[in-house]
């Protein structure tokens, strides 16, 4: 797998990174085992993860696959911390003390001594220097190598990044992490440019549009979707309504054309968009993995991709084209 640099860090990472969100609840060990075998295989090393993930299943997950599968020293792991479920009901604590005791169980959880990214799981309601301040504490002690951000919008971002860049010795924030597909292209007004503006990696989740990318709601909802199960229906129905149904249809036409699936081409789209660092996989099956694999050597045609811009929201300015699209 080709790789590409965070940002203007020392760190670099396979341009697709597999994300665990489902693991621990939806995705079990076997499925597990299989997916970080063949992402491993195929050069891939990003996995991100978070101590919210079922719980801290997830990172237990990862841990014994460490132990049984793959090496450490073969992985880039990126967790969060700041967000928890607690009785069902979602917490958000960025405060100094919460975060540092999410790290050391996080740690604890992974059977690591170290974090690779570290990430501020979203923005909370303690003040951000503090929230900074443990960031900078977990750098120094060596239990974390770089630090990001994720769900922040872009006044957030820069917020963060220019408070650990104001004085020497604080930790710079190397990346962000949103929701970025042909159905969420908010990142484009804010983030996005923040990330150019400052040199940030840029890592986006649910590049598959939560699934509806794939073509699989078309006709209607399958059994065993995720729109189909009561923990995760609130996640995916909102993009089925039409003005999404619109560009999955110009999704699968592009696709048709080119001999490829609508979730290959709308991987294609996001994961050489402006500014793109790597792609989170959510990637249930190692069957679904492997389609995403086979991709290294594939480019999505410029004149698709700016087709697909028009279709889904108008032209994407972080495009060297994208003045000229505007325009035709």
């Amino acid at each position: 797998m080709r790789r590409r640099s965070v940002g203007a860090s020392g760190l670099a990472v396979g341009r697709l990174g597999l994300g665990t969100m489902t693991w621990g609840r939806d995705t079990g060990m076997d499925d597990a085992r299989g997916l970080i075998k063949a992402f491993v295989d195929a050069g891939g090393d990003l996995v991100d993860t978070a101590a919210a993930y079922a719980q801290g299943d997830a990172e237990r997950m990862l841990a014994k696959l460490m132990r049984t599968v793959v090496r450490r020293d073969d992985l880039v792991i990126a967790t969060k911390a700041g967000f928890s479920i607690r009785d069902g009901s979602r917490i958000v604590d960025t405060s100094r003390g919460a975060l540092l005791a999410d790290l050391h169980d996080s740690l604890r959880r992974l059977g690591t001594d170290h974090i690779d990214l570290w990430q501020l799981h979203t923005w909370g309601q303690a003040p951000l220097e503090e929230s900074l301040a443990a960031i900078d504490h977990a750098v120094a002690t060596g239990a974390v190598r770089y630090a990001g951000v994720s769900n922040f919008v872009g006044w957030q971002t820069a917020a963060a990044v220019t408070w650990q860049a104001a004085f020497p010795g604080r930790t710079p924030i190397v990346s962000a992490q949103v929701e970025y597909s042909l159905l969420a292209r908010r990142a484009e007004v804010e983030v996005l440019p923040c990330i150019r503006h400052f040199e940030l990696g840029f890592f986006p989740y649910s590049p598959l549009g939560r699934g509806v990318l794939t073509g699989k709601y078309r006709a209607s909802i399958p059994k065993g979707s995720r729109a189909s199960m009561e923990h995760f229906s609130w996640y995916v129905t909102p993009y089925l309504e039409a003005r999404s149904r619109a560009v999955v249809e110009a999704v699968a036409t592009a696709a048709s054309g080119l001999g490829f699936t609508p979730a290959e081409v709308s991987l294609l789209w996001v994961r050489d968009a402006p500014g793109v660092t790597a792609p989170l996989l959510g990637a249930r099956t190692v069957e679904q993995l492997d389609t995403y694999l086979g991709l290294d050597d594939v480019d999505l045609p410029a004149e698709i991709a700016l087709a697909l811009d028009d279709v889904s929201g108008g032209p994407n300015l972080g495009r060297p084209d994208a003045d000229v699209a505007a325009s035709a």
